[in-house]
């Protein structure tokens, strides 16, 4: 029984990481579901308060890694705080429209248009929303670097 559960364990983190390629899976969820599994039916006390501590506190951060990288990569792109505030709302949106193209190409769309709109020419709104793809781009990875921290530490605190 327990190879059973350590399998599914595996394929929990295994599917979080898929989730990075295709958003519709959630992520994060998966992960605490591989702790959670393991926690209430292969050992429930191995891991601290310590460790429990330290997952939500990882679990908001990746929460809003990529809402915030996409706000950063638009500021950082010249963009204006309502297309900061678009492509934060855009990647939110986008997540439920037809992901993972929902969250890369209506923030996009949207910073563009809102930058074009506040009579930018095409070529700055095109810099701006091109910034918008770089903050997701970067929100993945800091959201896959979160997760191998997570998943390490939680590996970690059962061996030791």
């Amino acid at each position: 029984m327990d190879i059973f559960l350590w399998i599914v364990v595996l394929s929990l983190f295994a599917l979080s990481f898929m989730g990075l390629v295709f958003p519709i899976l959630p992520s994060v969820l998966a992960v605490w579901g591989g702790f959670l599994v393991y926690t209430f039916f292969i050992n429930s006390q191995a891991l601290s308060p310590f460790f429990w501590i330290g997952m939500i506190a990882l679990t908001f951060i990746l929460l809003i890694a990529n809402v915030l990288a996409n706000q950063l990569a638009v500021r950082k792109f010249g963009g204006s705080k309502l297309g900061e505030k678009v492509a934060a709302v855009s990647v939110i949106v986008g997540a439920f429209i037809y992901p993972p193209i929902g969250m890369i190409v209506l923030p996009f769309v949207a910073v563009y248009l809102i930058e074009w709109v506040q009579r930018r020419n095409p070529k700055e709104a095109l810099q701006v929303a091109t910034g918008s793809l770089i903050g997701f781009f970067s929100g993945q990875v800091a959201e896959g670097l979160i997760q191998a921290i997570m998943i390490g530490w939680f590996f970690l605190s059962i061996w030791l």
